[in-house]
């Protein structure tokens, strides 16, 4: 006869899963046993059939990961016509230390690297990329990095390298049908796409998928580091990053971006970062482009927009808000640098406390702004970048609304810009921690 302890003890175990070891000759064998709680850890090699994950389901408090080794490298390749992670039919699913490689602009056309697609047909929610390198999917500005053409949400998108892709994240469907709702995209390195380092588009009136958020979420973007080279888009020139609007009544009518602490860096054809809908923008560094932050009607209206405590040097224009916001803007605290600062629709009244110049005088203010990224640092120098206190009052319902750009405490509410306190973390091509 079992005693308690031993049946809690089991039912702490089944919940736990198993750990399970995979090899090149067996993982797709592998991959159709995992259940809820199951970890399957990849040896180092070379994987050339993908990683096709399909009907697979953790649960809230027993995901299902699977994960490249602590030491070597797990390569997922794809030699076949088809996806190299495609993901059908996954819930609480979770991709860690994966090297997902591309061929390279002369390999198969049009394949990407993780995908989910299919649109209604298919459902694929709660999932983490995490620890990732995703390089060399770049036979067109098409071929895609992470791509979700089907409704998703409760996505972490954390700490990957994404690199030498046509587009680096491609997150929701180019006719609005596929909604990406309530992810999280955080400490990641975007380099060198072709197109956008990340697109996520715009949401016509949502489907009724069970589950899918209802209520008012929030997508959070937050120190990443975006960064393009000069070269032109193969199929037009592209921002960084572009954020589109969200729908105009019912679910996700209320839904708001949150880009804080991301580093945006290099774009001499267009913005560093556009956006409509509704999005608040704050603590980030944009330098060396033709447009630091762009708001505007695209697909869908600008609806509301906070813009504030941004560092933004060596491009052409600052903060353009080229549409009204009907249901607020402010524009305050922040320190901009360029041939033409502030660029603002008649209807932005609520636009103060801001420090601008041209490029020239940004050497009174900042330590270093340099045209390299080598020796750039857009932290100000003493006594400069301030002005009277400002009340973050009107921000207080945003996250981390109260810290800047390396997540120090905004004691002194008279600074201006992304820097509450000059050291931090290095401007730099990598992953901010």
């Amino acid at each position: 006869m079992r005693t308690l302890f031993t049946l809690l003890v089991f039912a702490t175990t089944a919940c736990a899963g198993a750990v399970k070891h995979a090899s090149p000759e067996n993982y797709r064998r592998e991959l159709t046993t995992l259940q809820a709680g199951d970890t399957l850890v990849l040896a180092a090699g070379v994987y050339e059939r993908g990683l096709p994950v399909s009907d697979c389901h953790g649960t809230e408090d027993a995901w299902i990961t699977i994960t490249g080794p602590e030491k070597g490298l797990a390569e997922i390749r794809q030699t076949q016509v088809a996806n190299c992670v495609e993901l059908k039919q996954c819930s609480h699913i979770a991709l860690k230390r994966l090297s997902i490689l591309g061929g390279g602009p002369k390999s198969i056309p049009g394949l990407f690297g993780i995908s989910a697609q299919g649109g209604l047909k298919n459902s694929v929610h709660h999932v983490v990329i995490e620890d990732c390198i995703i390089s060399d999917w770049n036979t067109s500005q098409q071929a895609v990095g992470i791509s979700t053409k089907t409704p998703t949400w409760d996505w972490t998108i954390r700490r990957n390298i994404i690199r030498n892709c046509g587009t680096g994240l491609y997150l929701g469907n180019s006719n609005g049908a596929d909604p990406f709702i309530r992810g999280v995209i955080e400490n990641n390195l975007v380099e060198d796409p072709i197109g956008y380092c990340m697109e996520i588009k715009f949401q016509k009136a949502r489907p009724e998928i069970t589950d899918m958020p209802a209520t008012a979420s929030r997508t959070i973007i937050r120190h990443n580091v975006f960064i393009k080279n000069d070269a032109p888009g193969t199929d037009g020139d592209r921002p960084n990053v572009l954020v589109g609007g969200f729908p105009a009544s019912g679910p996700g009518a209320d839904d708001l971006y949150e880009i804080y602490g991301n580093f945006f860096w290099n774009n001499p054809h267009e913005s560093l970062l556009q956006a409509s809908g509704r999005v608040t923008i704050h603590d980030n560094v944009f330098a060396g482009g033709r447009t630091a932050i762009a708001l505007r009607d695209h697909d869908l209206p600008l609806r509301f927009a906070h813009v504030y405590h941004n560092t933004i040097c060596a491009v052409e224009r600052g903060i353009v808000i080229a549409a009204p916001a009907p249901q607020g803007s402010v524009v305050t605290g922040n320190v901009v640098f360029a041939n033409t600062p502030l660029s603002l629709q008649k209807s932005i009244t609520n636009a103060a406390e801001n420090i601008t110049g041209n490029p020239a005088e940004a050497a009174a203010h900042l330590m270093q702004p340099s045209a390299t990224l080598d020796g750039l640092n857009l932290s100000p120098k003493p006594g400069r970048c301030e002005g009277t206190a400002l009340d973050l009052a009107p921000f207080a319902s945003e996250t981390a609304f109260d810290v800047d750009f390396n997540g120090v405490a905004k004691t002194n509410q008279r600074h201006r810009g992304a820097y509450a306190a000059p050291d931090g973390w290095k401007l730099q091509r990598g992953v901010k921690p």
